[in-house]
């Protein structure tokens, strides 16, 4: 099982986006999504890499994925955001039973709900107002075909995780797993940072998680 230590940092002391996403590239946690776990039917590597850190009372996140043929379908929220170029980050606090995840397009759209399985799941409505989302794309050529290098910095409040207000992000051991994929892309792929040992393709396993330290 994988961990990392996810440091506290005074993310919200800076007023543009930019200046967030820069201090998570100096003192941010990163952590490589490079784990191909069905490679016989699904073998597209791509690099992608998250950077992370923490105030107490937010979670930042910042996506970098490179070389990707993308798709970009899906443009409001809680639709079928797996079906194009997406990130996502699953979550479960200690002891609980249910967890949470959070996923998000090329375009910002954003999927997020708690789960009791993966079927029986209720979507964070109230919550998704709250969650920050700010996304760049690059175009270009990679012997003679178009991809895309593309970004995705996500601002996700306690609330949204499931800790009350009362509580602290500080201390706080969190089981996690963060994914790239793509069902509808022109490449489909299912990547993760902590391996999955299934037959097949399948995120909404919390017995794959793996451990988010946080400072």
């Amino acid at each position: 099982m994988r961990k990392l230590v996810v440091p506290i940092q005074v993310v919200s002391q800076y007023e543009t986006v930019f200046d967030r996403i820069k201090l998570l590239l100096e003192a941010g946690a990163e952590a490589a999504i490079d784990q191909v776990n069905w490679k016989d039917l699904y073998p597209r590597e791509l690099p992608v890499t998250v950077r992370v850190a923490h105030d107490g009372d937010v979670l930042y996140l910042y996506y970098m994925v490179k070389g990707e043929a993308v798709r970009a379908q899906n443009t409001t929220d809680f639709g079928s955001v797996w079906e194009d170029s997406c990130v996502e980050f699953f979550m479960q606090r200690e002891g609980a039973k249910t967890y949470r995840n959070f996923e998000c397009n090329i375009l910002g759209a954003l999927l997020a709900a708690s789960h009791e399985t993966r079927e029986k799941a209720e979507h964070l409505t109230e919550e998704m107002p709250s969650i920050y989302r700010h996304s760049t794309i690059n175009h270009r050529y990679e012997a003679g075909r178009q991809v895309s290098d593309w970004t995705l910095y996500l601002e996700i409040p306690k609330k949204a995780m499931g800790f009350e207000e009362s509580e602290s992000l500080s201390g706080q051991k969190i089981r996690a797993n963060f994914y790239k994929c793509g069902d509808e892309t022109p490449e489909p792929h299912y990547i993760s940072w902590n391996p999955i040992d299934l037959s097949s393709p399948n995120f909404h396993v919390p017995q794959f998680f793996g451990l988010l330290e946080m400072e």
